[in-house]
């Protein structure tokens, strides 16, 4: 053992202190890659910690008749190699301290107990506010509940159970995969006014099973479940359970079984609900299914099963890899990484067991930490283009926690800190490069800048074509993909009330001719209405042929023939207008992109340096646009309804339209000229993205500009 490990400077503040274990905490083995741990368990405060064999070593030592120096140097004569340091002694201390699994000798320590506790409970309630988005607020001990009903548990969770789950969930999956699309159709509404009510319920309710599962496994292996109450899930109240006793199993699966069985009630549930979607019409029943289905598989998927977050996904995670304490451990070597190699702190230690280790933990506290920060931030985007003020307070909420308070810490850390007691000025003055370089970082240097938007690729010259007249198809004349010339036969209809209404205009005609010309011999005075009434027969002869030859349908413009389906249409009813394919020039194209009215203007106050577009099943294949075009004037009409919801793109469309091409939001159109090119794939229709690139600017910049975009969509003027 080093010497930076086995003495410290701060040894003085607790050598004579007199602390023991307080007599109800337990003590349980549990194995980790093969080693040994000791998990302490107080079953009053439900608090736990882990620790290696050498710690567990020294704490059960510890009496109230005895110092800590003499205890530590009785555990350093008995084990000397593995003994822990005076570093690692303030270290497990100070972490019992804070979880009150220590006594002590003095009545003014107990009251110093006390008073701890006290302030660890106004700690963890400023905690839940600060941290408003998962928040905690226990209500209820379910335990006698649990006790009561453990058959439903041994059965819902034993094997007939599991056998029931898997035959429900693959049914459940193909029937989806089978309605995939007016899954995703039904989509669009989840978030409108009407809906809300119905998409808390399904939440909560969906949570209230998710948190029994915890509880009915947790108990089934003989752990104790004291605690629910109500979780702040982004503003949202949903049920929680302690389930923290599972921590104490030996069995490492079984602690996996615990944390996965939340979700596999949800997933049961989203099951079922498919079930009663698919078999519902429109409807309340019907809404309420499909709001289950979505939120038993997205929080699930975003929150519960990512191990990124301290939830279900974490705890397997964790005990899948036989990495105990996973989050604090790894936040500690964060931690320790800062301590010695940026602020000098050489008697740092890490928490883990070697290089492989640490850098697991290092890894594992980065991306955690980041995904956080990402997950936050992106609901706190989406819940703001809803609903404004809710999201204004969140992340006024998250300006708290995560800026104001954790600056309030560090500032704190580095004035008072007894680490760095040699090496301070050296910390603060690491702590000033750091954010020096972050302010150089996000607010000096340029980067990159554009954005993107959502088009269609247009040929310059094509023809929809759509019959004059109903008919059924008698012939078609040309196959799809066929060139054609202006003029050319593409189909031929038949109807014969047309024909009927022609030889009957016809036979009226005659008669008609008859009845003048007995009129001119008698002289009779009727000639001039009989003359009058041939004229107008005449005109409606003239306007059935006319009718009549619009039966053939003829190309309008040169170009290729492109009707997917008009092979299978001979003895079909067509309807006048409808659509039946179209002529395309494929000579030359164009992009037609639909920019929104906050991006719309960098187009004028801006160079554009590139347009580059890239078309769906060509995302490797980069076509540079040759000049652009903004169409003046706001349009509402979507080039394509492939770009709006209901043809599976991203612009957000009218419900009420039932073309789906309608756009719920006024657009601008910006028409990008593309050069020839011979490789390039181009068929007219192809939906894409481009991207308008513009000059470098800081990162500050281009986050204030999005924030005035969002703020100007919501309908406030927002000034730099």
């Amino acid at each position: 053992m080093s010497d930076n490990r086995t003495f410290s400077e701060s040894w003085y503040r607790i050598a004579d202190e007199r602390v023991s274990l307080r007599t109800h905490v337990k003590a349980r083995r549990q194995y980790f890659r093969g080693e040994k741990w000791f998990v302490l368990y107080d079953p009053f405060s439900n608090q736990f910690f882990r620790l290696r064999p050498a710690a567990y070593d020294f704490v059960a030592r510890l009496t109230l008749d005895r110092t800590v120096e003499e205890v530590w140097k009785e555990s350093l004569t008995h084990n000397p190699d593995e003994a822990p340091g005076q570093e690692d002694v303030l270290q497990i201390l100070s972490q019992l301290h804070h979880t009150s699994l220590l006594q002590y000798r003095s009545t003014g320590d107990t009251n110093q107990l006390f008073e701890r506790y006290r302030k660890r409970r106004q700690k963890e309630i400023s905690s839940s506010f600060l941290n408003i988005m998962f928040a905690r607020l226990p209500l209820w001990d379910p335990d006698e509940f649990l006790k009561r009903t453990k058959l439903i548990g041994r059965i819902l969770f034993g094997p007939l159970g599991a056998l029931v789950w898997i035959a429900l969930v693959f049914m459940a999956g193909k029937l989806a995969i089978e309605n995939a699309g007016a899954l995703w159709d039904q989509r669009q509404g989840i978030l409108a006014p009407g809906n809300l009510a119905l998409l808390y319920l399904s939440f909560a309710f969906t949570k209230v099973f998710h948190e029994l599962g915890h509880a009915y496994v947790c108990r089934r292996y003989g752990g104790e479940v004291h605690t629910m109450g109500i979780m702040l899930l982004v503003f949202t109240p949903v049920p929680f359970v302690d389930a923290t006793a599972a921590w104490s199993f030996r069995n490492k699966w079984q602690r996996i079984y615990v944390g996965a069985a939340g979700m596999m009630v949800e997933i049961l549930i989203a099951a079922i609900a498919v079930f009663v979607w698919a078999n519902t019409g429109p409807g309340m029943i019907h809404s309420l299914a499909y709001n289950v289905m979505f939120t038993a598989s997205i929080s699930t998927i975003i929150f519960n099963a990512n191990p990124l977050l301290r939830f279900d996904g974490y705890y397997i995670l964790s005990d899948g890899l036989d990495i105990p304490n996973l989050h604090p451990r790894s936040s500690r070597q964060l931690s320790h990484w800062f301590e010695k190699y940026v602020f000098g702190y050489s008697k740092s230690l890490s928490p883990a067991n070697n290089t492989f280790e640490s850098w697991n933990l290092g890894i594992f506290g980065v991306l955690s930490q980041a995904y956080r920060v990402y997950i936050s931030f992106s609901i706190i985007i989406f819940v703001m283009n809803e609903y404004l003020l809710v999201g204004a307070i969140m992340a006024l909420f998250c300006l708290v926690s995560w800026v104001i308070v954790p600056l309030g810490k560090l500032f704190h850390y580095l004035s008072t800190s007894p680490k760095l007691e040699r090496t301070r000025w050296r910390a603060i003055g690491m702590t000033a490069c750091i954010a020096w370089i972050l302010i150089t970082f996000i607010g000096l240097l340029p980067f990159p800048n554009h954005f993107k938007a959502p088009g269609i690729l247009r040929a310059h010259e094509f023809s929809q074509v759509a019959p004059e007249e109903s008919g059924y198809v008698a012939t078609v004349l040309v196959q799809t993909g066929e060139i054609v010339q202006p003029g050319q036969p593409l189909l031929i209809l038949e109807n014969e009330e047309l024909d009927i209404q022609l030889r009957m205009a016809r036979a009226q005609y005659r008669q008609a001719q008859i009845l003048a010309r007995r009129a001119r011999e008698g002289g009779s005075a009727e000639l001039r209405s009989i003359l009058a009434h041939i004229v107008s027969v005449r005109q409606a002869m003239d306007r059935l042929r006319s009718r009549l030859s619009a039966l053939t349908i003829r190309a309008e413009i040169s170009g290729t023939w492109i009707a997917p389906d008009v092979g299978k249409m001979k003895g079909v009813w067509v309807e006048r207008g409808q659509r039946i394919g179209q002529i395309v020039d494929e000579s030359s194209f164009e992009f037609v992109a639909i920019v929104a009215q906050a991006e719309v203007s960098r187009l004028f106050e801006e160079s554009i340096e590139h347009c580059r577009i890239r078309l769906q099943g060509q995302a490797g294949r980069e076509m540079v646009a040759s000049s652009i075009n903004v169409i003046p004037g706001e349009h509402t009409q979507l080039p394509s309804a492939a770009l709006g919801y209901s043809g599976g793109g991203d612009v957000p469309v009218d419900m009420s339209d039932p073309s789906g091409a309608r756009a719920s939001e006024s657009f601008f159109e910006v028409k990008a000229s593309l050069p020839w090119d011979a490789e390039a794939r181009l068929f007219h229709g192809r939906s894409g993205r481009i991207r308008f690139d513009l000059p470098a600017e800081p990162l500050a910049n281009q986050w204030i500009r999005k924030l005035r975009q969002l703020l100007q969509r919501r309908g406030i003027t927002a000034r730099a």
